[in-house]
């Protein structure tokens, strides 16, 4: 099964915005999440529940079966105000915002979708959408460093950014100063047309 949409998409943790395409979603290889308009949980599946303890064991030190993470109740509140806001300025376009939870051994990629028409028969809906990027998450860097005209050093940022490092945690790893790391962050964003280091990651890897 496949989603195929053309939303507003929102990228990172308070990242760019912007109208663009979205690529078709492959369902078969997410966790999947349905809420109502009112930020009530519809429907949670069993691949859902699974990242959900990773993610909750990662980030909190428990995997509690079925609880979801705070990263995916915050994007569901997110996306529920959305839709209220679109409903009351009778648009209906449905829209889509991404969040990237790289702090963990595997990372996991949400996608929400907000449905101001509603899915089924219910008005107004939300849609989110858990993937394990791990497969994917390999960091080519001689064509990230040729698409985005990336200098060596930039590239070893990267790499390290992809790994969920903290800009400390980077400076350390490639003996540089936390500032040198923070400057050279501020000119990949620039090359990359990204505002936060979510940004960076969700561009060129291609999320």
């Amino acid at each position: 099964m496949r989603l195929t949409m053309t939303p507003d998409v929102k990228s990172g943790s308070t990242g760019s915005t912007g109208v663009s395409s979205s690529p078709p979603v492959d369902l078969s290889d997410a966790g999947i999440l349905l809420f109502s308009s009112e930020h009530k949980l519809i429907y949670m599946d069993a691949h859902a529940r699974e990242l959900s303890a990773r993610i909750n064991l990662s980030q909190s030190g428990y995997s509690a079966s079925g609880v979801l993470p705070p990263s995916v109740t915050s994007l569901s509140a997110e996306i529920v105000k959305g839709v209220e806001a679109r409903l009351n300025a009778n648009d209906p376009t449905p829209f889509e915002i991404r969040r990237l939870i790289s702090d963990m051994e595997h990372p996991v990629l949400l996608r929400g979708y907000g449905f101001p028409n509603g899915v089924g028969t219910k008005e107004g809906g939300v849609l989110i959408l858990m993937e394990d990027i791990t497969p994917r998450k390999e960091f080519r860097s001689k064509q990230a460093a040729e698409r985005f005209h990336l200098t060596e050093r930039e590239v070893q940022i990267v790499k390290n950014l992809s790994k969920g490092y903290t800009n400390k945690e980077i400076a350390s790893a490639l003996s540089l100063t936390e500032q040198a790391v923070k400057e050279t962050m501020k000119r990949i964003m620039q090359k990359t047309k990204t505002t936060t280091r979510t940004g960076i990651l969700i561009e060129i890897l291609g999320l």
